[in-house]
């Protein structure tokens, strides 16, 4: 696990008072203060289903929106997660043939987060959690039934972070329209839990979702994984920020074969790769884009590392705050990695296209962008940037991020 995690565990029984117990379900149950509008959640979703402004519903344990039903959340509502870890993870599944319609707003976003947390409705900043605590609840999860590129071929699998004993864990199809409903504004904060040794949950986790998914405006914020990662399907998101990420900021794999239009990824101290881009794994072929997008990064973390065949377009992308991976032993560049990836960059099924990075002192390109892709770079003086994100769609009214100064030195 990450650091702090068994002292948090601890901190957050803490905080909340309470003395876990199971039900005949084997999920986690608390008690849940009578005097506030707290509601609690301990079964699945098995109905139309609306969680209401003002309130703030605790997850008791893994949650799911079974198929054939929606679940709506109101603008200003907050989601917390028990503190848990293993089978006991907490997290909100929309299953297959389920749909949220999570539509916050630029005034009143949605907030996912964990019980430790003491913010109240109407809060955007967390009164008592740094921004860099992970690993306190599970996350989000967002299955449907567009094509995936899976291992032997198959059409269906597990999504990583659910044990195999639920099914509605399964995502994977033939429908690349398919709709698994709206999110808006929404920040998911303070999760990743693990649930098995180097199997932790993500931030927003994207099945097999299709085109008829709607995602804008997603914040992930101290997740002890991957801020976002996605697994095969056709769906487009639209404006999202990832800040202090444990693992990868923006994970693909599978054949993903949507396009993530305006992002930022803010890199913290454990981040590994801001960008990490895997190959299909079956022989469905599919290639995705990101585009316009700002990543500041830090000593530690790599620029982006594309594995396994990787393909996509990534273009209009701006790198700064990296260290020189001559003296970091490689941290801080972007590599191709493996013979397969070389393949499909020198076939153009990989490509990269307008590139800037303000770059330390004596660090050159070459060092910085490796395999050839230094040939799609430009070295530029900090706030000179031609390309990157527009942060006026992170404005400090909906995301902690912005409002924290983290993004403050873009432009």
């Amino acid at each position: 696990m990450k650091k702090f995690n068994s002292l948090l565990f601890t901190f957050a029984a803490v905080v909340i008072g309470f003395t876990s117990c199971v039900d005949g379900n084997d999920k986690p149950v608390v008690p849940v203060d009578p005097e506030t509008d707290d509601v609690l959640v301990n079964t699945n979703i098995s109905s139309n289903t609306t969680w209401e402004t003002g309130k703030t519903y605790v997850l008791g344990g893994r949650i799911a929106v079974t198929s054939g039903n929606t679940l709506t959340i109101q603008p200003g509502v907050i989601v917390k997660g028990e503190v848990g870890s293993g089978s006991n993870a907490t997290a909100l599944i929309i299953a297959r043939g389920a749909k949220i319609d999570a539509q916050g707003t630029a005034t009143s976003p949605i907030i996912f987060t964990t019980v430790a947390d003491e913010i109240m409705p109407g809060e955007i900043a967390s009164p008592n959690l740094e921004a860099d605590l992970s690993g306190l609840w599970g996350g989000l999860i967002i299955l449907g039934k567009a094509k995936a590129s899976l291992a032997g071929d198959v059409t269906e699998t597990q999504i990583e972070g659910i044990p195999p004993s639920d099914t509605n864990g399964l995502y994977g199809g033939s429908d690349d329209a398919d709709n698994s409903g709206i999110l808006k504004y929404v920040s998911i904060r303070h999760g990743g839990a693990n649930i098995g040794e180097g199997n932790e949950i993500n931030g927003l986790t994207l099945g097999a979702v299709g085109t008829g998914t709607v995602i804008e405006n997603i914040e992930v914020i101290g997740n002890q994984d991957d801020g976002i990662e996605w697994f095969g399907g056709t769906v487009n998101v639209k404006n999202a920020i990832i800040w202090n990420a444990g693992d990868d900021g923006l994970d693909t794999d599978q054949a993903w074969a949507g396009t993530l239009d305006n992002f930022i990824v803010v890199a913290g101290g454990e981040t590994d790769h801001c960008l990490e881009i895997d190959g299909p794994e079956g022989s469905y072929n599919a290639g995705h884009t990101l585009m316009n997008g700002s990543i500041i990064g830090n000593d530690v973390a790599e620029l982006g590392d594309f594995r396994d065949g990787a393909r996509g377009t990534f273009q209009n992308i701006y790198f700064f705050n990296f260290a020189d991976p001559a003296t970091t032993d490689g941290r801080g560049d972007l590599s191709l990695s493996g013979d397969k990836t070389l393949a499909t960059f020198a076939s153009g099924d990989l490509k990269f296209m307008n590139l800037e990075a303000t770059l330390a002192d004596g660090v050159t390109l070459a060092t910085v962008f490796k395999n050839g892709t230094v040939a799609s770079a430009t070295a530029v003086a900090a706030g000179a940037n031609t390309v990157g994100a527009n942060k006026a769609a992170f404005a400090n009214t909906w995301s902690w991020t912005s409002a924290s100064g983290a993004i403050s030195d873009l432009k």
